[in-house]
């Protein structure tokens, strides 16, 4: 009796209570699971202190151990992390963090001449102070995860002044690129009239392909040195491959692996191309994109939905977004996410079986092991916690299927 009471006190209160509690109590939820799946895939690095019989041939023992004390290590710290963060993200929520940002950007805008009237300079100090605030509060445990966890076990070559020029070059960038986007997608939702989410997703399609054009010769060089391959047999080689299936090659890089390892990598990777995995996803990823901002052009005039986040008097678009995209599309977007991560295991499988017709099953057999072990990459797995996490196939499931082909 007392429960049903209680529920029916629950739906007596007002919408945005309602939303507001909904919210958190989902959020709190997921961080659970995730704490569980954590949890279990743990017990595995506690428990298998030993190679199991069926990794003897392709992991010996000292990395077989080094491996399962980095992830341990590693699976430390994220706990610990992930439970800052979902505090972290509870008290911004409960003491209205979120509008209390907005205010403060409205002051700076103020300040500089800027009224009320222009909501997206505001927005646009908004987000600045916003990604300033989370890179502050998550600089601590970047330094921890790079100078303690990774350094511990041979993984860091960075120094503190690298690491901190790094990160300010990275928020540089981000801000150059975040802002001019933002700034834009704002001023053609406001303008865009009733078919404004049409407008919107067709300006974020063109966003994300530009910056898929130019992330590898403008940015990533920003941050890795990247070294030309030399003329050789490899290249003659690599050149060979990608020309039997009409790929455009136009780049093509060396790293950690044999002539012949490299090439079945690059077999399998050749493999997403031709069976149009990219293609694919960048459809999924339209499409999706596409229902988000309908969604968005149907939700956005709900007020309950901005009082239910300290909103009571004004109803910006960019707080629009956050509330909308972060917080009422969450259960869809671990949904979602949740069938993508099946999806590309899928797409996983069948490239390294696109590498086995080109006659790669062997040598990409052995550069899987050999980037598991440079990597630290512990083989064993909790079925449940792989399901949910890996989008690619635990390695023991790639190398039986590489195995078999082997054999064929």
């Amino acid at each position: 009796m007392g429960m049903w009471a209680s529920l029916d006190a629950m739906w007596e209160m007002p919408a945005e209570k309602r939303i507001f509690g909904a919210v958190l109590l989902f959020s709190w939820t997921v961080y659970l699971w995730e704490t569980f799946l954590a949890q279990r895939q743990r017990r595995i690095y506690k428990t298998t202190t030993h190679v199991p019989p069926e990794l003897g041939q392709i992991m010996d023992s000292e990395t077989f151990e080094k491996s399962r004390l980095y992830q341990l290590d590693k699976s430390t710290f994220s706990f610990w992390s992930g439970l800052y963060s979902e505090i972290e993200g509870t008290l911004i929520l409960l003491f209205g963090g979120i509008p209390y940002l907005w205010r403060v950007s409205g002051r700076f805008c103020g300040y500089a001449g800027f009224g009320p009237e222009y909501e997206i300079t505001q927005s646009l100090v908004f987000l600045l102070l916003a990604t300033l605030f989370s890179a502050l509060t998550g600089l601590p445990w970047s330094l921890y995860n790079t100078f303690v966890i990774e350094e511990k076990h041979g993984f860091n070559q960075q120094t503190l002044g690298f690491f901190m020029k790094d990160a300010v070059k990275k928020f540089i960038v981000t801000q150059c690129i975040l802002l001019p986007v933002s700034s834009l997608l704002l001023y053609i939702i406001k303008i865009g009239g009733d078919y404004f989410f049409i407008y919107a997703w067709l300006f974020t399609l063109v966003v994300s392909l530009v910056l898929v054009t130019i992330y590898a010769d403008y940015i990533a060089p920003l941050f890795d040195k990247f070294t030309p391959l030399p003329e050789g047999k490899l290249k003659q080689e690599i050149e060979v491959m990608a020309k039997s299936i009409d790929f455009p090659l136009t780049k093509n890089k060396k790293q950690g692996c044999k002539n012949e390892e490299v090439l079945a990598v690059l077999g399998h990777e050749l493999g997403h191309w031709k069976l149009g995995h990219t293609v694919k996803n960048i459809i999924i990823s339209q499409m999706n994109s596409f229902l988000c901002f309908f969604l968005f052009a149907v939700l956005i005039g709900r007020k309950e939905l901005f009082a239910a986040f300290g909103f009571y008097t004004s109803q910006p678009t960019l707080i629009g977004l956050l509330i909308i995209f972060q917080f009422i599309f969450s259960p869809y977007n671990e949904v979602l996410s949740f069938c993508l991560t099946v999806l590309s295991r899928r797409f996983e499988f069948q490239a390294d079986a696109f590498a086995k017709k080109l006659g790669k099953a062997k040598d990409l057999y052995s550069a899987l092991i050999k980037l598991n072990k440079d990597n630290l990459g512990f083989p064993v797995s909790d079925w449940l916690f792989s399901m949910w996490h890996y989008s690619h196939p635990p390695l023991l499931e790639r190398l039986q299927a590489l195995e078999n082909s082997k054999q064929d």
